[in-house]
């Protein structure tokens, strides 16, 4: 989007461009992803707002909620809660691989995951493996308490996309984490059977993969989809979730895929008391967020074979 369109877009939604000032300025998130919900969250002003080759990508500074990471109109994180899926993604797999040294993060552009894995000192080496360079860049330059990990010298970031990426990296990683976008547009493959398969083969022998997978509220069809081939690929396989308020339903899910470790497996308590500056994520917070409510559990249960 040019300059100018970019300004009328923003006049349509309250920007006074002679004083230069936001007069009453709300984020309303696309309902298409939330079973027609829609979160609405004020804002105070606008730090980017452009489009990318693959998406539209805004930086609102809101009223409340820290600054908030918006790729095609949907609400990627904000600095309020931002720890609760970041800590959640990574330091379940991390905690549970005895020695978690290659990591890939497929998307992962804003930077909060990298920041977690780094929290590990057995990690040497991480690649991350975003399609959007400008994601990264947005990131570094308006969110740089969440993307400062990503100039640490473990890190090498490959803007390819992560399906493609992975095909030829046979054994090659401990765990990799899907840090993905919802299933639309670029993310969409990222939820399909044949990236989990190609996935399986980029793990060692003992890898653990884990992937965003959506609310247990408004996208079962999805949850029901991954795990009905994720759990015949996968010899362990658990869902488990998280609270974020600023996601649709307040909640976010996680499928673990691991070759070998089962997610609930006894944790070291000397490598989790090394991890400094947790929010969210405590060894009781582990075990409890496997447990889910009965609907849930009907989508990934595995049925007895005959």
């Amino acid at each position: 989007m040019n300059k100018k369109g970019q300004e009328e877009e923003l006049g349509q939604i309250g920007f006074d461009h002679k004083k230069n000032q936001l007069i009453d300025l709300w984020f309303h998130e696309s309902a298409e992803i939330a079973h027609g919900c829609q979160n609405s969250i004020k804002i105070k002003e606008v730090l980017c707002h452009y489009h990318s080759r693959y998406q539209e990508i805004a930086v609102f500074e809101t009223e409340r909620l820290g600054r908030m990471l918006v790729l095609d109109n949907i609400t990627m994180l904000t600095e309020f809660d931002e720890f609760a899926y970041h800590e959640m993604i990574v330091h379940v797999p991390l905690l549970i691989h005895p020695a978690p040294h290659n990591i890939l993060i497929i998307g992962g552009g804003d930077g909060g995951t990298v920041r977690e894995v780094l929290k590990h000192p057995e990690v040497q080496n991480v690649h991350v493996c975003e399609i959007d360079e400008e994601v990264v860049k947005v990131c570094r330059k308006f969110l740089p308490s969440i993307a400062s990990g990503l100039d640490d010298k473990r890190v090498r970031l490959l803007y390819e996309d992560g399906a493609a990426f992975i095909r030829n990296k046979k054994g090659a990683y401990d765990v990799i984490i899907v840090d993905s976008t919802d299933p639309v547009g670029p993310g969409k493959v990222l939820f399909q059977r044949e990236f989990y398969e190609v996935m399986k083969e980029a793990l060692n022998k003992d890898g653990i993969a884990v992937t965003q997978c959506e609310s247990i509220f408004f996208h079962q069809d999805i949850i029901r989809s991954v795990f009905s081939f994720a759990g015949v690929i996968y010899p362990k396989t658990g869902y488990y979730y998280t609270l974020v308020p600023t996601y649709p339903s307040g909640i976010i899910g996680f499928f673990f895929c691991s070759l070998k470790y089962d997610p609930l497996a006894p944790l070291s308590e000397k490598r989790v008391k090394r991890i400094k500056e947790l929010k969210y994520y405590t060894p009781e917070i582990h075990r409890a967020s496997f447990v889910l409510p009965r609907f849930a559990s009907a989508l990934v249960e595995r049925k007895p074979k005959n």
